[in-house]
C-alpha cells in the first residue's frame, strides 16, 4: 500500500510538473506587436509667440500660426513612407504671403533607432524684389528707389529645396538622443549652398496620474553657408560677384509637457551671430543703421536683432487617424 501511494504521488508530481513546464513555455513566447494599418494620416496645428527657425525669427518677433497635413503609408511597423504639406505665417523683407512647406520621405526603424530621410521645399509665394544697389534690377518697385527703406536687398523669390537625414536613438523610456544634417544647394534662393547639422537630447518623465507628461530638451546646430550669387553682390568691391553669408551656431533649451494630443513648449533660443552678420544673412527690413555694424559685407551698417536671444512659447496639437480618431 505504501509503495503504491509513493508511486502515485510521484506520478502526480511528474504530471503536475509537466503541465507547469508547458504553461511556462507558452507564457514565455514573445509578444508580437500587431502590424499597423497600411494607411494613416497625421495632422496638426500650432501657435507660437515667435516663429524661430534655426535661431532666426521668421515672423519679425511676432506671433505665428502653423498647420500641417501628412498622409503616411506603412509597409510594416518598421518601414514608413510619407508626404506632407504645411504652412506658417511669416514676415519676410520681400513680403511673401506665407511659408508653404511641401515634403516627403522614408522612415525606417531598427529597434530603438529610428531614421528619417527626405526632401523639403520651402515655398514663399507673392514675394517682391528690392535691390537699390543695382539700379533697374527691381523696376517694379521704383516707388521705393528699388530698395527696402533701410537700403537692404532681397529677391522676390526666396523658395528653396533642402535634403535631410535624421536619426533618433531611444536609449530608454526617459532618454532619447538625435542627430541631423540638412543640405541645400541654394539657401533662400541666394545662390549660397548650406549644410546645417547638429544634435538634440531629450529627457521625458513618466506621466502623472492626470496624463500630463513633462520633459526637458536641448539642441545645438551649426549652419555652414557659402557665397551668394551676383544679385546680392556689392558693386565696386571684392564682393561684386557675391557676398559670403556668415556661418553660425545656434542652440536652444526648453521645458514642456504633453497632455493627450497637446504639447506646450517653453524655450530659450540664441545664436552667435552679431547684429551686423544677422543683417547680412536676413536682409532684415527692420534693421537700423549703426556705426558699429559697418563691415565689408555690410557697408550700410544695418544692425538686425532677428538672430539674438529669445524666449518662445508654443502650443501645438498633433493627431493621427489610427491613434486618436478610432
Amino acid at each position: 500500500m505504501k509503495t503504491f501511494t509513493l508511486a502515485a504521488v510521484a506520478a502526480f508530481a511528474l504530471a503536475t510538473g509537466s503541465a507547469s513546464a508547458a504553461d511556462l513555455v507558452t507564457k514565455a513566447k514573445p509578444m508580437v506587436a500587431p502590424e499597423p494599418p497600411a494607411w494613416d494620416l497625421a495632422f496638426g496645428s500650432a501657435i507660437a509667440s515667435d516663429y524661430v527657425f534655426r535661431g532666426v525669427t521668421q515672423s519679425n518677433h511676432r506671433p505665428s500660426v502653423a498647420a500641417y497635413f501628412e498622409p503616411r503609408y506603412n509597409f510594416s511597423k518598421d518601414h514608413q513612407i510619407y508626404a506632407g504639406i504645411g504652412g506658417a505665417s511669416i514676415s519676410f523683407p520681400n513680403r511673401p504671403a506665407a511659408e508653404i512647406d511641401v515634403y516627403a520621405g522614408y522612415r525606417p526603424t531598427f529597434g530603438p533607432v529610428a531614421f528619417d530621410f527626405g526632401a523639403w521645399y520651402y515655398w514663399y509665394p507673392g514675394g517682391q524684389c528690392f535691390n537699390a544697389l543695382v539700379p533697374g534690377d527691381c523696376t517694379t518697385n521704383a516707388s521705393v528707389l528699388g530698395g527696402l527703406p533701410n537700403g537692404n536687398t532681397i529677391k522676390a523669390n526666396l523658395s528653396f529645396w533642402e535634403f535631410f537625414a535624421k536619426v533618433n536613438w531611444t536609449v530608454n523610456d526617459n532618454i532619447s538622443l538625435g542627430a541631423y544634417v540638412w543640405y541645400s544647394p541654394s539657401v533662400l534662393n541666394s545662390g549660397a549652398d548650406g549644410v546645417f547639422y547638429g544634435g538634440v537630447a531629450k529627457y521625458t518623465w513618466a506621466a502623472f496620474s492626470n496624463g500630463v507628461q513633462p520633459y526637458i530638451s536641448g539642441d545645438v546646430g551649426h549652419w555652414d553657408l557659402g557665397t551668394t550669387d551676383s544679385f546680392y553682390g556689392i558693386p565696386a568691391t571684392p564682393f561684386a560677384a557675391g557676398v559670403p553669408l556668415p556661418s553660425y551656431t545656434t542652440w536652444s533649451a526648453g521645458f514642456g509637457w504633453t497632455w493627450k494630443v497637446f504639447t506646450v513648449d517653453l524655450r530659450y533660443t540664441d545664436t552667435n551671430l552679431s547684429k551686423s552678420d544677422c543683417n547680412v544673412f536676413t536682409g532684415d527690413h527692420t534693421a537700423t543703421p549703426t556705426p558699429a555694424a559697418v563691415s565689408p559685407t555690410n557697408p550700410l551698417g544695418n544692425a538686425s536683432n532677428w538672430c539674438g536671444a529669445r524666449f518662445v512659447a508654443r502650443l501645438s496639437a498633433d493627431l493621427t487617424v489610427n491613434t486618436n480618431l478610432k
